[in-house]
C-alpha cells in the first residue's frame, strides 16, 4: 500500500499542490456564500395555529398576541424581529433573541405562539435539505 502511495505522489508537481488549495477554497467559500438564507421580508405571528398577523419588517412595531397563559409581546424592528416577553415557564422563545434569516423561527408552546421570519429564501439545513 505504502508503494502505490508513494509512486502516486511521486507523480505530483507543487503547481498540483496549489490547484488542490484554490479548489478547497473554491468549495468552503460557495458553500458560505449560496447556503445562507436572504433577508425575510415580513414577519408572520401564528397563535392557536393560526395567523395572527403579518407584518412588513420594514418599520418598528409591537405586537401583543393573546394566548392561554396571556400576553406575548413580540417586537419587530427594520430586518429582523423577537419574542421579547411571553408567560410561558422556560422562556425558549424570547432567549432566541433576534431572528434575522428568512425561515428563522421562535415557538412559545406552552402559550401556542410562534413568530416565523419569510420572504427572500430561506436557510438549509438538515430539516429543509
Amino acid at each position: 500500500m505504502r508503494a502505490r502511495f508513494a509512486e502516486w505522489y511521486a507523480l505530483l508537481r507543487p503547481g498540483d499542490f496549489v490547484m488542490l488549495l484554490a479548489a478547497g477554497a473554491v468549495c468552503v467559500l460557495s458553500a458560505l456564500a449560496l447556503w445562507r438564507g436572504g433577508a425575510p421580508d415580513k414577519a408572520v405571528v401564528r397563535a392557536g395555529g393560526k395567523v395572527f398577523a403579518e407584518v412588513a419588517l420594514s418599520r418598528p412595531q409591537v405586537i401583543e398576541v393573546p394566548g392561554p397563559l396571556g400576553q406575548t409581546r413580540i417586537e419587530v424592528e427594520p430586518g429582523r424581529a423577537r419574542v421579547a416577553s411571553d408567560p410561558g415557564p422556560r422562556q425558549y422563545c424570547v432567549r432566541q433573541g433576534w431572528l434575522t434569516r428568512s425561515g428563522a423561527v421562535a415557538i412559545c408552546a406552552p402559550n401556542e405562539v410562534s413568530l416565523t421570519l419569510a420572504g427572500g429564501s430561506g436557510d438549509y439545513d438538515s430539516l429543509n435539505y
